[in-house]
Parts: structure tokens; C-alpha cells; sequence
């Protein structure tokens, strides 16, 4: 998983790119799928540990979350199996600080008239 853009951060956003080997990233849950050869799973992001976590099945190799407000979060993925259950240990936490955003320009006040 790498980090995440910069540039991205700077606007509130987490964009990170991953690539999973030996795994298929797939929509397939239970112990049923546990038998499938080659292995599948999908991905369970945390963010700021906050006591709920989303699963992403989409293997479209980014996670992308948006609207964080300025100041230090985390996001922590595991790499899970059909059961939900880390596989060997693959998880990665990225800690990033986004900045405080610029005040906005340009617009003015406005004014009505009559």
C-alpha cells in the first residue's frame, strides 16, 4: 500500500493505490468461500478508530475517502480472507496531518440592491 498523495491530503482526501498478490479481491463472503482456489478476500478500512470498519470488495487497487477536516487522522487496512480474518498479518496504518484550509477568496461580499 503506498502513502498517501500529498496532494491530496493538502485538499482532505486519503488516495493510496495497493496491489495484493496471491489474492483475488472479490465480493465473496463466508466459510464456504474459503475453499476457493486461488485464495480471495477484500479489504476492511478503519478510519481514525472509529468502532466501525467498511469492507471494499471492489479491487479497483485505491482506497479513496474524502472530507477529512484539518488535523491528524489514521486509516488502517487489513487485507482480509472471506472470513474476515487478517491474512498473515497484512495491515498498514498511514497516520498523515491535513493542514488547515486556506480562508476563502475571491467572492467578496455581496451586495443587493433594489
Amino acid at each position: 500500500m503506498d502513502p498517501p498523495l500529498p496532494t491530496a491530503v493538502a485538499q482532505g482526501l486519503f488516495l493510496s493505490q495497493y496491489r495484493v498478490e496471491n489474492v483475488r479481491i472479490l465480493q465473496a463472503f463466508g466459510p464456504g468461500a474459503l475453499t476457493v482456489s486461488p485464495r480471495v478476500g477484500h479489504l476492511h478500512i478503519t478510519v481514525d478508530d472509529l468502532p466501525w470498519t467498511w469492507a471494499d470488495a471492489s479491487d479497483n487497487n485505491t482506497v479513496d475517502i474524502g472530507g477529512f477536516p484539518p488535523g491528524e487522522h489514521k486509516v488502517k487496512i487489513d487485507l482480509v480472507d472471506a472470513n474476515h480474518e487478517v491474512l498473515n498479518g497484512q495491515s498498514v496504518t498511514h497516520t498523515f496531518t491535513v493542514p488547515p484550509m486556506p480562508a476563502k477568496t475571491g467572492m467578496g461580499q455581496v451586495h443587493m440592491h433594489k
